[in-house]
């Protein structure tokens, strides 16, 4: 009987995929920007969040105590805007800054409408700054021309974007993501990004504030409760 119904599961679990899939492909033959994969991803996301937060998987939030101050500026970080132009956070003083690191073919990669939304809403007194990087089961695999295109197209994606880098710890890793993950450098938090749309949250006078885990979306509650901390 346990495994008549074991069968019955599997079976309903294939269908359910094959829909998905069958609908995947149509989605990509209209939109010619988006792969098969690329498609499918996008139409389990909310499934995967979902799923990911019941289980407590990639959902961890890390918040600053009162007081700490970082040990370095992060102001003083330079990096390169995916067109190759000179950047430094420093522009953006005076506002909370998120800093994501982002890929292409991730379960997570629908967080980017999230993320544009979020922008599009709060950019007076908030930017978002997204750095692509391949370091996730190589999920970024393409070039910074690819990676900005396909940003805009499929998810219309106006806030700044780095040049693809590497953003876990190794001698590659990113002076700016070092400093995320320092605690010598950012005061307290020494967590690096877990997998690919790990959020990092800096106040405006360029403080780190919290580290939010891929599966604590951009519009939750938890999320906005934090961005929404009041000026020092």
């Amino acid at each position: 009987m346990r495994f008549i119904q074991s069968r019955y599961i599997s079976t309903i679990a294939l269908a359910l995929f094959a829909m998905i899939a069958f609908w995947a492909c149509s989605a990509a033959k209209k939109n010619s920007s988006m792969s098969v994969r690329q498609s499918i991803l996008r139409s389990v996301y909310p499934a995967l969040t979902g799923m990911t937060r019941l289980l407590g998987v990639n959902s961890k939030i890390l918040v600053a105590g009162d007081g700490v101050d970082p040990k370095k500026s992060v102001y003083e970080i330079p990096f390169e805007l995916i067109d190759g132009q000179p950047a430094s956070l420093s522009s953006y003083k005076g506002k909370k800054i998120i800093v994501v690191n982002t890929a292409s073919d991730c379960g997570y990669t629908a967080q980017y409408e999230a993320l544009q939304s979020l922008y599009a809403q709060r950019k007076q007194d908030l930017v978002i700054v997204g750095f692509p990087a391949n370091d996730f089961k190589k999920q970024e695999k393409g070039t910074n021309e690819e990676i900005a295109s396909f940003c805009k197209k499929n998810y219309g994606v106006e806030f700044p974007m780095a040049m693809k880098t590497t953003v876990i710890k190794s001698k590659d890793q990113h002076p700016l993501f070092s400093w995320l993950s320092d605690p010598g450098s950012n005061g307290w938090n020494s967590a690096p990004p877990s997998w690919n749309f790990s959020k990092y949250v800096l106040d405006e006078e360029g403080k780190l504030i919290a580290y939010c885990d891929p599966s604590v979306e951009p519009l939750s509650a938890a999320f906005l409760k934090i961005i929404d901390r009041p000026k020092p």
